[in-house]
């Protein structure tokens, strides 16, 4: 009988599942639960986009595309990064299309990473980028962001992380799951650190869009000296609630995408065709779609920031993304305790923020990618739990 142990890859064996899978599998046993864990659009995707999709399939557009994208929509994401952002690429040299923007941050770090090499990762943060780093034999080096700091990452902290095996810095901004953002004045500083050293940037910059701020988005790459040292990640899962299409996009120095290319044209070939003939149209003719969105999200997020501060679960404003991240200190539990008993005894479902790392410890996490009714019953619910356990 084959022993299991001495076949599967330590290192894929050593990492854990995501802690926010656990809450939904247990929610997808329970009736009437009311679900604030889904990091997805409740919006269908824009019918304009779907029809593209569907013109596409009917004009026989099933083959295979360019490894790096379809050129029309390389343009369309050039234009769409000089038009949002003030940021010139190269569509012939400086962008590729992925399988989403969780294929793109894979494959950057795989490009970048030797077997030893640091990775600076701030927390509370996505899921994927600690363990991606493990995969390729990277030593994740943590920034706990701190609430008082507004989970920004700030210079000193970024200093006291660096070291001489310092390779990439991830800045997972506007934050899954903290909301946080980092305005023009943090770049600058986060710059004045890096200048002279050969860390790269891999800016996550799927929530883009979803910023509520007096400012809008700014890129890492836009701050003076930083173009040459970021990756920029974006794609169309959230912004265009495209989540199921797969599509995502990096951009970047030349040297560093077609490294990246490489291992995308091995193990992927390219992006889901349809999927881009699609995005070519979300790119093109949709920006009022996304704004319509935008401002709907931003009426749920005030009415969600208000709800958790009226029962005692404090909570900053968050700026950008679509999650809230009250703190549950006040009931003495520990995260995943207060997130187990919330959905046994009150089938609300929220995820607990050490799913993103250990500086989660006090916190949850709230998607507000849900009707307005649907926050107010589940705030309703939280507030007659902690009525319940005083």
């Amino acid at each position: 009988m084959i022993d299991y142990s001495k076949v599967l890859n330590n290192a894929v064996s050593d990492i854990k599942p995501s802690g926010i899978r656990k809450f939904f599998d247990i929610a997808a046993t329970m009736d009437d639960v009311i679900s604030l864990g889904v990091g997805e659009p409740d919006f269908q995707t824009p019918w304009q986009i779907r029809k593209a999709g569907i013109n596409s399939l009917q004009q026989g557009k099933t083959k295979y595309t360019s490894n790096k994208g379809n050129f029309a929509l390389l343009k369309e994401i050039s234009s769409y990064m000089q038009r949002k952002y003030n940021l010139n690429y190269d569509p012939k040299e400086q962008i590729l299309v992925t399988v989403g923007g969780s294929e793109a941050i894979d494959v950057a770090i795989r490009a970048l990473v030797n077997a030893g090499d640091e990775v600076i990762i701030p927390q509370p943060s996505y899921v994927c980028y600690e363990p991606i780093t493990r995969l390729v034999g990277g030593v994740p080096v943590i920034i706990d962001t701190k609430a008082e700091n507004d989970f920004k990452v700030t210079p000193e902290e970024l200093k006291m992380a660096i070291s001489d095996k310092t390779k990439v810095l991830i800045l997972p901004y506007p934050c899954n799951p903290t909301g946080a953002i980092m305005e023009r004045e943090d770049l600058e500083k986060l710059a004045e650190v890096l200048k002279g050293t050969n860390i790269v940037v891999l800016s996550d910059e799927i929530y883009s869009e979803l910023t509520f701020s007096e400012n809008s988005h700014i890129s890492p790459a836009l701050i003076d000296g930083m173009l040459e040292r970021t990756i920029t990640i974006n794609g169309f899962s959230k912004a265009f609630s495209m989540t199921g299409w797969r599509l995502g996009f990096a951009c970047g120095p030349k040297e560093i995408i077609n490294q990246m290319i490489k291992i995308h044209q091995f193990a992927i070939m390219c992006a889901p065709t349809t999927s881009q003939s699609a995005a070519i149209e979300a790119l093109k003719n949709c920006d009022e779609d996304v704004a319509l969105m935008v401002k709907e999200y931003n009426m749920r997020r005030r009415l969600m920031v208000s709800g958790f501060n009226r029962i005692g679960l404090t909570c900053r404003e968050p700026k950008g993304a679509f999650y809230a991240f009250p703190s549950i200190k006040s009931t003495g539990m520990t995260s995943e305790e207060f997130c187990e008993k919330l959905l046994q005894s009150k089938k609300v479902a929220v995820v607990p923020g050490t799913a993103f790392g250990d500086s989660g410890e006090g916190f949850i996490r709230a998607s507000y990618c849900y009707s307005a009714e649907h926050i107010i019953e589940a705030i309703n619910r939280i507030e007659e739990f902690l009525k319940e356990i005083k």
